[in-house]
């Protein structure tokens, strides 16, 4: 069984900001990485299709069940994206961060 995932739109909005940070951040450093912004969105969305097969394998996020992390490598660190296991057909992103962001935004 497959799951359909879909993102809120403070789902996507934290992709956009999380890609401007690493865009600018390479910007701001000689011989900066351009494409890195885009391998980073990659990562995650790479993650993201893990769920449509597998979301109860993502570690619990609080008192629920069904809300969940998952951890998406990239580099160094990585990223965190919350969701929602919704139904027996679908999962939300709720939202995305940073690994080492102190929370979701």
């Amino acid at each position: 069984m497959n799951f359909r995932v879909r993102l809120t739109r403070e789902a996507e909005a934290d992709l956009d900001r999380l890609f401007d940070f690493v865009l600018e951040r390479e910007l701001s450093r000689d011989g900066g990485d351009l494409t890195l912004a885009e391998q980073a969105l990659l990562a995650i969305r790479a993650g993201f299709a893990t769920l449509k097969t597998s979301p109860f394998t993502c570690r619990k996020a609080g008192q629920s069940a069904f809300l969940r992390e998952l951890i998406v490598p990239f580099g160094r660190s990585g990223y965190v994206a919350l969701f929602d296991i919704e139904s027996a057909a679908d999962v939300v992103v709720i939202a995305v961060r940073h690994q080492l962001e102190d929370d979701y935004h």
